[in-house]
């Protein structure tokens, strides 16, 4: 079994700020410092143990990605059990996933790819397929886009 992780009120307090909204300086660590009561410093090593516990994946931009000139993706795998944590660190070794996550369904672990061109999701999911072995990965490109905000208060 997985050991929780205690968060404290100031590691709450950043999670809850770096969310949204985050500030375009040259100095942003300081800025949601002042923000938060921490100097920069303090704010930094936090964010890099709250990343290194698994509790934050990635700290970055969120971009449109056909205003870009990239494609976007929902994919849909049946993963057994025994390969469930191969099949993820493999899947979130890619920097295009920007989301995975586990569904009650025979399709049971869910993500998003992003990338240059289809051809190269295409490439990618028969790399993941072969160093896994997990063979039913679906590939389900957007047909519409909905854009909803993730926002989770600590």
């Amino acid at each position: 079994m997985e050991k929780k992780t205690v968060l404290d009120d100031r590691d709450k307090a950043l999670l809850n700020r770096v969310q949204t909204r985050f500030p375009l300086s040259p100095r942003p660590f300081a800025v949601i410092g002042e923000e938060v009561g921490m100097d920069e410093e303090t704010v930094i090593s936090r964010l890099v143990a709250l990343k290194e516990k698994g509790i934050i994946r990635r700290i970055g931009g969120n971009f449109v990605p056909d205003k870009v000139g990239f494609i976007s993706t929902l994919c849909a795998a049946k993963v057994p059990p025994e390969r469930m944590d191969l099949f993820a660190r493999t899947v979130n070794a890619y920097p295009g996933v920007t989301h995975n996550y586990l569904r009650d369904n025979p399709y049971n672990v869910w993500f998003t790819f992003i990338a240059p061109s289809m051809a190269m999701i295409t490439a990618h999911l028969a790399d993941i397929s072969k160093a896994t072995g997990v063979t039913a990965i679906l590939n389900l490109p957007a047909t519409r886009t909905f854009k909803i905000k993730a926002k989770f208060d600590v």
